[in-house]
């Protein structure tokens, strides 16, 4: 039996993913296998690098920081002038390296994890997903995490790369295709939560990249194998103001976000225990 966690992307609600780690590990389920997406695979590689409690405490603490905070948190006026002067991008990606590399470690290799790990990002050259699973950590996770138009696409080798969320946003197939035949999938909410037709400019595009997203999982989701043992964890409802568009920007719910992911995922893993 190989147990993979696959952690998928979602912005700051990844907190979501904190609870569901705490529940798992707390319930004494450990990963084999680690996929992992955007802020997925941030998550996601701090729980390969030390698959025990103790590392819930530390990104806990790493998504409340002022660190996080200095992500996508810039005022409005510096934001337009990165803008104006890249052409591409609102941030400045150092705040994520750092916030990554204090998790992990600067200088820590894949090889160096205790858990496997695979992390998802988009090629631009190639337009298609690639799958970082050797070399450096911290570079291949903020390539997974390089949400276009908000940073800089990030540049490893001759190629380069944004947000693994374009193409995979939660990597299911990845782990059946790797040898995973009990499946924990930690999502943030966005699958349970049902889409209207926009009625604003401003949903169009939402809804559009939530209609692409949902499809892949959904269509991963049907073609899983029979002798996959699946489990889609919930995320336990959301928070206030979640369809703003600035939403992604706001880190004040996070406590709340752990804890509601927590509390229902220990009773969705004591309703399966209790089936066995």
């Amino acid at each position: 039996m190989t147990i993979a966690f696959v952690l998928g992307g979602g912005g700051v609600r990844g907190a979501t993913e904190v609870g569901m780690l705490r529940a798992l590990l707390d319930a004494g389920i450990v990963p084999q296998l680690v996929v992992g997406t955007s802020i997925g695979a941030i998550n996601g590689a701090a729980v390969a690098q030390d698959p025990t409690l103790a590392v819930v405490d530390r990104l806990e603490k790493a998504w409340a920081s002022p660190t996080a905070a200095a992500v996508y948190g810039e005022n409005f006026y510096r934001q337009m002038r990165r803008l104006a002067k890249s052409r591409t991008h609102l941030n400045d990606p150092a705040a994520l390296r750092a916030l990554i590399a204090d998790v992990l470690g600067e200088s820590t290799q894949f090889s160096d994890l205790p858990v496997p790990l695979a992390v998802c990002a988009a090629s631009i050259e190639r337009a298609s997903e690639h799958w970082f699973d050797s070399g450096p950590v911290v570079d291949a996770v903020l390539a997974s995490a390089s949400v276009p138009a908000a940073l800089p696409p990030m540049k490893i080798g001759d190629e380069h790369f944004v947000d693994g969320g374009v193409v995979n946003s939660i990597p299911l197939g990845e782990a059946v295709s790797r040898g995973a035949t009990t499946i924990y999938v930690l999502q943030v909410g966005r699958i349970e939560e049902p889409l209207r037709v926009p009625d604003k400019p401003s949903d169009v595009a939402r809804v559009a990249f939530e209609i692409s997203r949902r499809h892949r999982f959904q269509r991963e989701r049907a073609a899983v194998p029979a002798h996959v043992d699946l489990h889609v964890l919930p995320y336990g409802g959301g928070q206030p103001g979640d369809h703003r568009i600035g939403a992604f920007r706001r880190l004040d719910a996070t406590h709340a976000r752990i804890e509601a992911a927590r509390a229902a995922t220990a009773e969705y893993l004591a309703g399966v225990s209790g089936r066995a």
